[in-house]
């Protein structure tokens, strides 16, 4: 029968949900017509190449005379004509099965998406799995070790706070940097500053200043960036007009930037044309691929693609990560460099945030963000990306935990503030030297110290504003950095400047998918992916695998010893343990015994919550005698592990009771003639079991020997990661625990005096 004297109208569960960071995510229901569609939208053309005469009349359904500017411009500049035919005729899914096949080399795969139209390539991937297109992308990506770009931005545009976070990003190991602002006049001035931060500590990492296009170009020419990625690409015809000129524009500001020595990519990625709304009624993996056949056929190094701002957009339409994915394997599949997105933060959810990156991180790729936020949220001038300041040891520690190179590196706090200071005294000297600014010490101290922008005392808004007029009207260069730095003593600084400029005169890093390390450029031609199949292509060295692994909160067993001998100090003015003899059976049936592991009060001071064991011992005594109960204590010396503790007490207990208490706080009550493993009462979350608890826990034991059935403790948790606290400490402190104990040794008879 119903009940109909139930409250409420909603499942609790829904309330708790609604208190979820993912709750703030919106998410989007598809719909083909209006564009919110991942693949195979209602107007996604069927792949088609018609060629007469050695042109392209059709391409994706389309007559040449019916060409937009993106069909007319992949026509003539993406498709190889001498492979398009015999690749056109080739059955999608054979295509795809060669993209997972260890045996296809990646050359072979390269060359055949030159004759590929849009619509074919996009078909191709789209019948990947998830997990396909990651290991895809592990084989089709272009240089052999992965890396990573950071953005150094602060709320302030403050050239001091930018050339010390740039010194740091520089540290952790990251191979780009990239700087924006929040007063877009402030150009020139977060340009110098990152460009000399950057130079702090070693040479070679390279720079972008993202600005409107013409102005990062001049910014470029005077020598302080090194590579440039806003060279905007739509996937569709008004988009395109509307949004940035036209693919041979794009295509003449590429030859511009590498005309100059600096590397550059274009950027695009799935949503950009959903957001102006000009989708046409198409997928937007079938935008991207029109997108990415564009940036190849323009001579472009490489793409920065994977969302970027819209990736909230697409990550809210279903299979809208999957569709991230695989616009990055075309990437690399027309072999571009690949800035791999995961800069914007695409949802609330942390799960879903870590759960995004992790394909790239397992796969590897030339930049596993491009713009991986190296300063807090708030600082972020891009808005936040998907991995921020506050989250650099998560990242570190997931390439931990898969034994993966994300590119990045642990920073011990000496070394950190030792770069910091070095920096801002680099930068304050080039202000100085060159006339523009004179920082304080208060300023420096400040930023020194400060982990954002929110806490530092320095420079206001309108005198960042001047500094960056004078440098672009007084037409400063980077030689003129270079002279002040060298004039102020700071050579090392100078002298990585210098290699900067001597690299962009030899055009090495515009090979694809180049980067710097020990002044050495790596790019696919002198580092290319060789991967097929197991134990080839890139594999950690010793000394990655060791960086890798570096980072804080280690823990071995000195440490703990040692974090224990400084209890150990406290309890001798509080306890004396005194053995007196070999335990036996007592036959008193008004006691209750205690065993107490190996390494208790000798090597150990206090629980895992941080309760001195003195403490822990008092109130357990006090427990028992509430019950008018006594208390004998026996150190086992045969076992540590919690269990065989409180049977061997309880088997040496006149009352057949006893509790078992190991150093860390884990305890049980157990009864004599009980298997060893089903006691009476556990106590395991010691990391939060209260003195009070031990308390009880001597009052129930008590209970037990009077031949009563108490109510069982429990000890109340909040759904703590107690594992991920203290597990590692655990095993260690067991270890200890293990190494102590003699098999063959009876119990010991321990008399305390509570001092």
């Amino acid at each position: 029968m119903p009940n109909n004297k139930i409250q409420g109208n909603r499942w609790k569960r829904f309330d708790d949900w609604d208190e979820r960071p993912l709750s703030q995510d919106q998410f989007a229901i598809e719909d083909s017509q209006e564009g919110f569609i991942a693949w195979k939208g209602i107007e996604d053309p069927k792949p088609e190449l018609r060629i007469s005469s050695g042109k392209v009349v059709a391409l994706d359904g389309i007559p040449s005379e019916k060409f937009d500017i993106i069909d007319e411009f992949i026509a003539n500049y993406h498709l190889d004509l001498k492979v398009a035919v015999k690749a056109m005729a080739m059955e999608s899914s054979d295509i795809a099965r060669m993209l997972v096949d260890i045996n296809v080399p990646r050359s072979e795969l390269v060359i055949l998406a030159r004759g590929l139209t849009p619509a074919k390539l996009a078909e191709v991937v789209a019948s990947l799995s998830a997990m396909e297109l990651s290991f895809a992308y592990s084989k089709m990506r272009a240089r052999e070790v992965p890396g990573n770009q950071g953005h150094v931005t602060n709320a302030k545009d403050d050239p001091l706070q930018l050339a010390a976070d740039s010194a740091i990003a520089v540290a952790l190991g990251f191979d780009e940097i990239e700087t924006t602002m929040r007063v877009s006049r402030n150009s020139w001035s977060n340009a110098l500053a990152c460009c000399v931060g950057s130079a702090v500590g070693r040479a070679g990492v390279l720079f972008q200043c993202s600005s409107e296009e013409a102005e990062e170009l001049r910014i470029g020419m005077s020598g302080f960036t090194s590579y440039a990625e806003t060279v905007s690409v739509y996937g569709s015809e008004r988009a395109f007009i509307d949004g940035d000129d036209t693919p041979w524009s794009k295509a003449w500001l590429t030859s511009s930037y590498a005309s100059r020595g600096i590397k550059m990519r274009c950027t695009s990625g799935a949503a950009a044309e959903l957001l102006m709304g000009f989708h046409e009624s198409k997928s937007l993996l079938y935008l991207e691929a029109r997108c990415l056949c564009m940036q190849r056929g323009m001579g472009a190094q490489g793409t920065q693609n994977g969302g970027i701002d819209g990736a909230p957009l697409a990550s809210s339409i279903p299979g809208g990560v999957r569709e991230l994915l695989a616009e990055n394997l075309l990437a690399v599949w027309l072999d571009l460099e690949c800035a791999s997105g995961n800069d914007a933060r695409h949802s609330e959810s942390e799960i879903r945030v870590g759960a995004k990156i992790t394909p790239y991180l397992l796969a590897g790729s030339d930049f596993i963000c491009s713009g991986f936020g190296t300063i807090l949220k708030y600082d972020n001038s891009f808005n936040p990306s998907s991995f921020n300041g506050e989250e650099i040891e998560d990242f570190l520690t997931l390439q931990r935990d898969f034994e993966v190179d994300g590119g990045l590196k642990s920073l011990e706090d000496a070394k950190a503030l030792e770069l910091r200071k070095r920096a801002l005294d680099a930068i304050s000297a080039v202000l100085e030297e060159l006339d523009l600014a004179n920082p304080n010490d208060t300023m420096r101290s400040s930023i020194a110290l400060s982990s954002g922008s929110r806490t530092t005392d320095t420079f206001p808004t309108r005198i960042v504003g001047e500094i960056s007029w004078k440098i672009e009207n007084r037409g400063i260069t980077l030689l003129d950095v270079i002279r002040a730095l060298n004039n102020r003593g700071f050579l090392p600084e100078a002298e990585n400047l210098l290699f900067m400029i001597r690299t962009k005169m030899s055009g090495d890093y515009l090979q694809t998918s180049a980067i710097i390390r020990n002044e050495k450029v790596i790019s696919a031609i002198n580092y290319p992916n060789q991967y097929t199949g197991p134990g080839t292509g890139y594999q950690l060295s010793k000394e990655r695998r060791d960086e890798i692994i570096k980072v804080r909160n280690e823990l071995d067993k000195e440490s703990v010893l040692k974090n224990e001998a400084i209890h150990g100090v406290k309890e001798k003015s509080r306890i004396i343990y005194r053995v007196k003899e070999e335990a036996d059976f007592s036959g008193d049936g008004n006691e209750v015994v205690l065993a107490i592991s190996p390494a208790f009060g000798i090597k150990f001071f206090q629980t895992l919550a941080g309760h001195p064991l003195s403490k822990v011992l008092e109130n357990i005594k006090r427990g028992i005698e509430s019950k008018n109960k006594t208390m004998r204590i026996v150190r086992c010396l045969h076992t540590a592990d919690t269990s065989f503790l409180g049977l061997s007490a309880a088997r040496l207990s006149g009352s057949g009771i006893g509790i078992g208490l190991q150093a860390k706080g884990t305890a049980v009550i157990h009864q004599k003639d009980r298997l060893p493993h089903n006691n009476l009462e556990l106590f395991s979350n010691a990391p939060i079991t209260k003195l009070s608890h031990y308390f009880l826990l001597g009052s129930n034991a008590a209970e037990y020997a009077n031949g009563n059935w108490p109510e069982p403790i429990l000890v109340p948790n909040k759904g703590e990661a107690l594992g991920a606290r203290f597990h590692a400490k655990v095993a260690l402190i067991f270890a200890i625990e293990t190494g102590l104990t003699k098999v063959e040794q009876k119990p010991q008879v321990i008399e305390v005096e509570f001092l």
